[in-house]
């Protein structure tokens, strides 16, 4: 699931460069790679294998939440924090990782990303106490921010336009697999012993190990677009420090709201407001002067199907987050499954993304994405609904199966159609940042729902231990996560009415660097 996600990340090279200026990364590299060449494959193996880790340390820890609780303590809130500090980093520096790739060099910054990564897995695998394992994990989400957004810009500005989408297309199947196998793989290891939990993080250093070498070996090495003159003035860091503080200041709070206090929490998730505010106007500053370009161009947002389209993405990426981290949570401590079969639980979904994606995104021109993104919408929310009523003693053919493919069908009638809304209406030249832009929304989403929806449905500190109040939290849980899906359905069918929505038609202007600021 995760490969289908990120493909939108990286559509053209140059993808985190200014909205309104072509990337000159394009104009100092000449694509020369082939996939039938020992270094085209080379290539596509080494970011496969990068960008592979990440996608797969985002779900397979799910798995393992169960085992870090008994072993290191701390019950549901550990959990969250688990999830929540890889997510934390990884959604807001995202897009500042991309553009350090576009002026540092993508193998340069890719390769940085790959080290602190691993560096940062050790740290987890062999983390004493629940707060170096979430402060490890937050490491290893700045680390995936500079190797996501570099893994399919290498492979677009280093193949040859013939076989820019065949080298895609591997990259995107054989991700899927990683994806896959991965919270499988997982819970084989967390099954293996009391701490096995710690070999999920630790297996990270060969795979790296791996990616490395056959990076230096198959990756070309272009030069990046770095003007002289101080970084700082050339990468927006302020607007990804901002985004770290405000979104850290909303959703920590809202972990920790037991042993805060109303009061606490209620200060500071105004001051995340507040510093939120200061993000937007740092941004909007930045959109109209480009000194450095904003991490967020605000002039995006003023196409109205873009803004649609992200808010569509934040609530069916924040109900597909929360509704598998809870899910897999249950399985194991309600109803006694091993950590490898609750890996297993999810595989349908992957299998119906692989399935019938491209003949979905084939109807986005016939049928529109209006249709086709309220319906998968609707689709999810009853997909949750059903996943709701698990309960202990189900089966997994009668009791979890159902709403696993329900939600799968849902999840498939979106995922293109929500792609091709968010980049098929700005101009072309746009279309990178816009991806970008919508990547990052998908992961500040489930950032931000593994926080409020367990709160808001009453689950505790206790959960992870078989407390009585697991399965009423969970079932209000995850019938709020099915509420967030039909909101976006009501966004999408009004917020698209009368909008083309697919690429070939005329795009909405962006607006100037005037009228934007």
């Amino acid at each position: 699931m995760a490969s289908t996600a990120v493909v939108r990340l990286c559509r053209r090279p140059g993808s985190f460069a200014d909205p309104r200026t072509p990337s000159s990364v394009d104009e100092v590299s000449t694509p020369s790679l082939r996939m039938s060449t020992p270094a085209g494959r080379l290539a596509l193996a080494a970011t496969v294998v990068g960008s592979g880790i990440a996608f797969i340390d985002t779900s397979v820890v799910n798995v393992a939440l169960p085992a870090i609780s008994r072993d290191l303590g701390g019950g549901f809130t550990t959990a969250q924090w688990v999830v929540d500090g890889y997510l934390l980093t990884l959604g807001s520096l995202v897009l500042v990782g991309g553009a350090l790739g576009d002026l540092l060099g993508r193998r340069r910054v890719y390769e940085w990303g790959l080290v602190l990564f691993v560096v940062a897995s050790v740290m987890c695998g062999l983390a004493p106490t629940a707060g170096v394992l979430i402060g490890a994990r937050a490491l290893q989400g700045v680390g995936a921010a500079l190797l996501v957004p570099g893994s399919l810009a290498i492979l677009s500005s280093s193949f040859v336009e013939e076989e820019r989408g065949r080298a895609i297309g591997a990259w995107s199947g054989l991700g899927t697999v990683f994806t896959a196998s991965g919270p499988f793989l997982g819970g084989l290891l967390v099954d293996s012993s009391s701490s096995g939990w710690r070999w999920i993080f630790l297996i990270n250093v060969p795979l790296v190990g791996l990616a490395l070498v056959l990076s230096r070996r198959g990756i070309p090495d272009v030069p990046g677009t770095r003007a002289p003159g101080p970084l700082l003035e050339q990468v927006d860091v302020l607007g990804g420090v901002l985004v770290v503080a405000a979104l850290g200041l909303l959703v920590g709070p809202l972990i920790e709201v037991g042993s805060l206090g109303g009061a606490t929490t209620t200060a500071l998730v105004l001051l995340s407001l507040v510093l939120l505010g200061v993000f937007v106007e740092v941004e909007r500053r930045r959109t109209a002067s480009r000194t450095p370009p904003a991490m967020l161009p605000l002039s995006l947002f003023r196409v109205r199907a873009f803004s649609v389209a992200n808010a569509v993405t934040f609530a069916v990426y924040g109900a597909l987050t929360i509704g598998f981290f809870l899910l897999t949570v249950v399985l194991q401590v309600a109803l006694g499954y091993p950590a490898w079969k609750a890996g297993l639980a999810g595989l349908p979904v992957t299998v119906v993304l692989a399935t019938f994606s491209s003949r979905v995104g084939a109807l986005i021109p016939r049928v529109g994405a209006r249709i086709l993104l309220s319906t998968g919408c609707v689709v999810i929310a009853v997909g949750l609904a059903l996943m709701s009523r698990i309960a202990p003693g189900a089966s997994y053919l009668t009791g979890v199966l159902p709403g696993v493919l329900v939600f799968g069908i849902g999840l498939v009638l979106v995922v293109a159609p929500v792609t091709t809304t968010a980049v098929g209406h700005v101009a072309q030249e746009s279309s990178g940042a816009a991806s970008g832009v919508n990547n990052a929304v998908a992961r500040i989403a489930g950032l931000v729902t593994i926080a409020v929806i367990p709160w808001l449905g009453g689950l505790t500190g206790a959960a992870l231990a078989g407390g009585p109040g697991l399965i009423d939290g969970y079932q209000r849980s995850m019938l709020a996560a099915a509420a967030l899906c039909l909101v976006g359905a009501l966004i999408a069918w009004f917020g698209l009415a009368g909008t083309p929505t697919a690429r070939g038609i005329a795009p909405e202007p962006l607006p100037s660097a005037e009228s934007s600021g």
